[in-house]
């Protein structure tokens, strides 16, 4: 502050050209006068009042001269050179009032308070007045913002780096557009999920995408991101293709080699992105033509640069998911120093490793041995999900070392992790929270199926050693002897694993005491008492998903029973009941087709449970009295499709748990049961307390049959406004005018799925015209007459669409409209379109390149010449061709699983083979398949006519599963 003994000053007026209104136009005319006309000081400016100064239209401010000539080069300038103002009194500032202030109290040295929005008027008053402690702090403030982690760097807004970016451009600050280019490519994930990211200026953008700091989870974020900027510039991009012709120059940033197969073959149909998506699909396979092992040979000899997995010091997130392509020396060359991918002798380091590697012992690893890796300290999540042809050990050791924070692995769909792989990974990555090593749920549930013969080959051994779980101590106390480390895993994901015993999860509750959320959906080999042994020492679980396994009564009783330190050591038979139980605190249990739980075990545990959140029991032996005695009142999923609970007792659940959200009752046909001395009117007073309770709530899911009318539709209007999925099953009724409603009510819709439902072209139109948020559409068995009109709108947002017998008119012609409009198809199925023929295979291959399920069943002669056009969808996970014509060669198992790198489930019928079977393939030659059923038919004589004339009716379906162990062959009377 300026001293109160120095009377050099001068006066400096302002002028506001948008003062602050008045609060009230009566106030007295001195009082309106003194706030247009406003004299202060700097001596007080410590107590100015800054909303009345905003409010007065001329602003008069004695500030002392020397301060002003000490601190602002513009005042130093105007008051001490030779202008006429220089020995002025009064000066004339031109300038924004409240930014004027703001450089004024810099100046005698004022707390400032920078935020977004005052920056760049600080700054450009910095520059103005030649403030240089201002022009510090600014920059000292958006230095700190920008370089900052976390929240404290959103408070930095992508509209706000947009303008600050610009302003840097016109004053010719190199340091801001740098700063800005910086934190958008370090930030660009944050970024891409913004409104605003189509306005990013393209020079901005491409310098982003060109910093070394640029941080995805993946190449395929990368390119999403890129095609949602360039569809929110098209128009602006034809004037600048006019002077650039590198205006598609960002696609070249992408590293096409390593995007997903299913995202690079998807997008072949794109304007923007068709030839690298052509380049990348051809990359993908040229590296799988190599042997995994050696890979190296095939990676070429110059710089390797672009098949370096995209991580930066600022990575949090490592998605390699959908990737066949990614091997051991792939990853390895992500994680050294970037010199390896260029100098030839580095790189033999890393060939000759990666070819030895599966011939040497753990604790001979190259790795361990002093390979230069590079750390990244901040990731915190892998995904290596449906990359089968990774070296699981070798990729373990490689996280330890890279990622030494790593808490989430994601590796579904690896039928080679073994629960021995899971043990070396928690020693090698000690504070992982969270594992899925999710499969394919295997076909053969022993409560759906009648099995007539089944054997098992035993898988042959692999040439690399492991730890086996039968080597472990049984206790922890033994665990901790022998220097085996517990794991800090509290999330464990084992759906669908057949290869899982009851030793298994025995070890699995010893070194995952912590654990809390426990999936086992379809672990068929597990028994009851192996559960709920692991229930038993597993005592801070919350969360159990055990969804058609044996979960049975002893289960029941382990989670209702108290618990103590030794409660491992009892049998479930000797513990009794208890208040405090497991059950009493669970948040999510799911035992839905768990046919082993009577109606006593699940009266038991319903009446303990408190805390649920979802519940899952379909396909239960679940009846209204052990629903009435649920007391849980924080329920938002509840699924009891396929039981005999009535609307009276789901009615009460849903008075009890106001802010359920999801709900399937599918199937429940007591839900509409109706008296024999009852009218159908007086029936519909049944059930509407139901609709009735449940137009309280605020649903997001909602899958209903039996009793589902327009009048229920009618009832839940207040709670559907924020609807996403509908589902209307067997018994439920919707009008022709409710099905037209529903876009109206629910508009937010993404899923819409409809059985046996009355349909016209009119509703379907009106569905796909006015829900632009759909992404699954399923029309089963539905009666009406519709036509290709209705699938004559463009519907790119489409990802599902299911028509079975709905389309028994449908041409080739129909067919090539319908792939052009819904172009971005993953999943397709076609049931009886008996007018289709063997060219029906290329429209499909060539309008929906992306499909990863396509399921052609009953669909005239599509198979009649054989199968070849369909496997140009590279990414095919999941096929099912059946009674399309017998014309599939016997060996079209191996070939479309040597084909088709990602294809892990296929079904055929033995009516579609041109030599009358089909070739197995065995262990080494099944590629990347979990599941191959082969239905069998036999011809039976049609009693209605008069002919020889014989039908062909199922007879029964061979099944074969692969696991990390072996191969089961079953033979079942269903058709699966």
């Amino acid at each position: 502050m300026e001293s109160s003994s120095d009377d050099d000053f001068v006066i400096l007026t302002c002028t506001n050209p948008n003062p602050i209104e008045a609060e009230a136009e009566a106030e007295a005319e001195s009082e309106s006068k003194h706030k247009k006309e406003i004299l202060i000081s700097t001596k007080d400016i410590l107590s100015w009042d800054l909303s009345t100064i905003l409010c007065s239209q001329t602003l008069q401010i004695h500030a002392n001269r020397n301060r002003l000539i000490e601190q602002s080069s513009y005042f130093r300038g105007l008051l001490r050179g030779s202008f006429s103002e220089s020995h002025l009194d009064c000066i004339s500032i031109q300038w924004s009032l409240e930014t004027f202030v703001d450089v004024l109290k810099c100046i005698y040295g004022c707390p400032l308070h920078i935020t977004p929005n005052n920056f760049i008027p600080l700054f450009e008053g910095a520059l103005y007045f030649g403030v240089e402690m201002l022009l510090l702090k600014c920059k000292t403030w958006f230095s700190e913002v920008s370089s900052s982690e976390g929240s404290a760097s959103l408070r930095l807004q992508l509209d706000d780096l947009i303008h600050i970016w610009k302003f840097g451009l016109e004053c010719a600050n190199d340091f801001l557009p740098e700063l800005c280019v910086s934190f958008l490519a370090r930030n660009f994930m944050w970024a891409m999920s913004s409104k605003l990211f189509g306005d990013v200026p393209y020079h901005l953008l491409l310098s982003c995408i060109e910093h070394p700091h640029l941080t995805v989870d993946s190449e395929m974020h990368l390119s999403d991101a890129l095609l949602v900027w360039v569809d929110a510039n098209a128009k602006q991009l034809e004037n600048f293709i006019l002077t650039s012709k590198d205006c598609h120059g960002i696609f070249r940033q992408i590293r096409v080699s390593l995007l997903p197969l299913w995202f690079a073959a998807g997008k072949r149909r794109s304007c923007h992105f068709s030839e690298l998506s052509k380049e990348s699909v051809d990359s993908i396979f040229k590296l799988m033509s190599v042997p995994p092992i050696n890979s190296m040979n095939g990676l070429g000899d110059g710089d390797l640069h672009n098949l370096r997995v995209r991580l930066t010091e600022y990575s949090k997130k490592v998605n390699l998911s959908g990737c066949p392509q990614i091997t051991l020396a792939i990853l390895l060359l992500s994680l050294l120093p970037s010199s390896y991918s260029i100098d030839p002798t580095l790189r033999k380091s890393v060939k000759n490793f990666t070819m030895n590697f599966g011939r040497l012992e753990r604790e001979q690893c190259p790795i361990s041995k002093g390979l230069p890796m590079l750390s990244f300290e901040l990731v915190q999540e892998v995904d290596i999900s449906k990359c089968p042809r990774l070296h699981l050990e070798a990729a373990i050791t490689c996280f330890s070392k890279s990622f030494p924070s790593i808490r989430t692995l994601k590796a579904a769909y690896l039928l080679n992790f073994k629960t021995t792989t899971l043990h070396q990974l928690v020693q090698k990555c000690p504070l992982l929270c969270e594992v899925d090593l999710t499969i394919d749920i295997s076909p053969l549930i022993p409560a759906q199926v009648s099995v007539a013969s089944s054997s098992a080959a035993i898988a042959p051994l692999l040439s690399n050693k492991s730890v086996s779980v039968r080597e472990h101590p049984e206790d922890v106390l033994s665990l901790k002897k022998s220097g085996l480390l517990l794991s800090n895993i509290t999330k464990l994901t084992l759906e669908g694993r057949t290869d899982l015993c009851d030793l298994d999860l025995q070890y699995i509750s010893k070194f995952c005491p912590s654990l809390h959320d426990l999936n086992l959906k379809g672990c068929i080999s597990v028994t009851d008492v192996g559960i709920s042994n692991l229930i038993c020492n597993c005592m801070k679980l919350h969360s159990i998903v055990v969804c058609d396994t044996s979960f049975g009564k002893n289960s029941v009783l382990a989670l209702c029973s108290g618990i103590s330190s030794n409660y491992g050591n009892s049998s479930a038979d000797d513990v009794g009941w208890n208040c405090n139980s497991l059950i009493s605190n669970l948040q999510k249990l799911h035992i839905g087709g768990c046919k082993s739980v009577d109606e006593t075990s699940l009266l038991e545990l319903l009446s303990q449970t408190k805390m649920l959140k979802s519940l899952c029991l379909r396909d239960t032996q679940l009846v209204d009295q052990a629903l009435h005695c649920f007391s849980g009142s924080s329920l938002e999923t509840l699924d009891i499709s396929n039981t005999m609970v009535s609307a009276a007792a789901l009615a009460h659940v849903v008075h009890g748990n106001p802010g359920l959200k999801c709900l399937n009752a599918r199937g429940c046909r007591n839900i509409f049961r109706q008296e024999s001395n009852t009218s159908g009117g007086e029936n519909y007073y049944l059930y509407k307390d139901l609709y009735l309770e449940l137009g309280n709530c605020k649903l997001v899911e909602i899958s209903l049959g039996w009793g589902f009318s327009y009048l229920s539709l009618e009832a839940l209007q207040p709670a559907i406004m924020s609807l996403r999925s509908i589902t209307v099953g067997l018994g439920g009724s919707l009008s022709e005018d409710a099905l037209k409603q529903l876009p109206a009510a629910c508009p937010m819709l993404e899923s819409v799925i409809l059985h046996f439902q009355v349909i016209s072209d009119t509703v379907i139109m009106n569905i796909l015209a006015y829900l632009r948020n759909l992404r699954v559409l399923a029309l089963c068995y539905c009666l009406g007459d519709i036509s290709m009109l209705s699938f004559s709108l463009s519907m790119q947002n489409l990802r599902k669409l299911r028509l079975e017998r709905v389309t028994p008119w449908m041409t080739n012609n129909d067919l090539v409209i319908l792939t052009q409009n819904c172009a971005n198809l993953v999943e397709l199925s076609l049931l009886g379109c008996k007018l289709l023929n063997s060219d029906s295979q290329k429209i499909i291959s060539h309008g929906c390149p992306g499909l990863i399920s396509i399921h052609l069943e009953e669909c005239g002669e599509v198979t009649a010449n054989g199968v070849s056009s369909l496997l140009d969808c590279a990414a095919i996970e999941d096929l099912l061709l059946r009674h399309n014509g017998p014309g599939i060669q016997k060996t079209f198992i191996f070939d479309a699983a040597s084909k088709l790198p990602m294809l892990r489930k296929i079904s055929l019928d033995v009516c579609d083979a041109s030599e009358g079977d089909f070739d197995i393939p065995d262990y080494a030659e099944k590629c990347f398949l979990s599941t191959v059923k082969i239905a069998r038919c036999k011809s039976q004589r049609c009693n209605f006519t008069l002919s020889a004339h014989r039908t062909p009716v199922h007879e029964e379906t061979l099944v074969l599963v692969w696991n990390s162990k072996n191969l089961l062959r079953t033979v079942v009377k269903e058709r699966l």
